[in-house]
């Protein structure tokens, strides 16, 4: 039997996220506060309380799932639960390279505030939009964008999560234009997401550009007999010729290749696919493979 770990990203919050397992068990009370006390923030309170319009704030978002996902991991460490290869959806490949020890659980708390408020609020002042189109083939999708754009209107796929799933991102007024044309293209179903920032395109430079300073000072420890990680951009796995500081970079304004990072798990033979965060969103996309 092969293991992954899959960690979620933005959109997984809930209101009361972890509670259950900071109550149950002290591996789970140690990360939410060790985290808590580098981050200066009241992540419990966050997560457990929210109000949810708080939590729905990138700047909070971010760190309150990326902290929920690593209590839940201690605790299966701690029944001895683990796996060799592990990916992440966006913020979720952070989770990913802390439970492999490549970024350390400080530096990784540290990175995520930081990540967190530059793409929540290093943003142009737009209205912005992001949905999950269902059921339509993404070189589909790509050449609605294509037209879209061609016409001075910014429409992007930022996540291709599976052969029948890809997100689309862009201004507000492109997107629901989009929309409408996906549907008569034969989409089953698009559903807007719980997130409104340009997320994986070009909007975010300015955040990206601030971002890439942050990561001067981080050290990255890539073991080739480690836990392999795959990477969002391109779907393969780190290396230890990698230039980290520009791949976790660029992944702010780069398309999240999912789609590849499950290709990738098939012809490695995982059989075993274990989300960890507060929601089950990875495994249904993993299943429709």
């Amino acid at each position: 039997m092969k293991r992954a770990f899959l960690f979620p990203g933005q959109g997984a919050q809930v209101v009361g996220m972890g509670k259950d397992f900071y109550e149950k068990y002290e591996e789970a009370r140690k990360v939410y506060d060790k985290a808590s006390e580098i981050s200066g923030i009241n992540i419990k309170k966050l997560c457990f309380e929210g109000p949810e319009e708080e939590l729905n704030k990138t700047e909070n978002t971010q760190i309150a799932i990326l902290v929920t996902s690593l209590a839940i991991l201690e605790v299966l460490k701690s029944k001895g639960i683990t796996a060799k290869i592990s990916c992440g959806l966006s913020l979720g490949e952070y989770t990913a390279l802390i439970y492999s020890g490549i970024i350390s659980f400080e530096d990784g708390i540290n990175l995520i505030k930081k990540r967190g408020y530059y793409m929540g609020n290093l943003i142009p002042d737009e209205e912005f939009e992001m949905a999950a189109v269902i059921g339509l083939a993404s070189q589909k999708i790509e050449e609605i964008c294509n037209e879209e754009k061609s016409q001075g209107k910014f429409v992007v796929p930022a996540n291709y999560n599976c052969s029948s799933q890809t997100v689309i991102s862009g201004k507000k007024e492109a997107v629901e234009n989009v929309i409408e044309k996906l549907k008569q293209a034969g989409a089953k179903r698009v559903i807007p997401l719980k997130t409104s920032g340009p997320f994986h395109t070009e909007k975010l430079i300015e955040a990206k550009n601030a971002y890439e300073k942050e990561l001067e000072n981080i050290k990255f420890n890539i073991e080739e007999e480690g836990i392999k990680v795959i990477k969002n951009i391109d779907g393969t796995f780190y290396k230890k010729s990698d230039n980290m500081k520009q791949i976790l970079a660029n992944h702010i304004i780069s398309s999240v290749r999912f789609d590849r990072a499950i290709k990738l798990m098939k012809e490695e033979n995982v059989d075993v696919y274990i989300e960890i965060g507060p929601r089950k969103n990875l495994n249904r996309i993993c299943e429709k493979r």
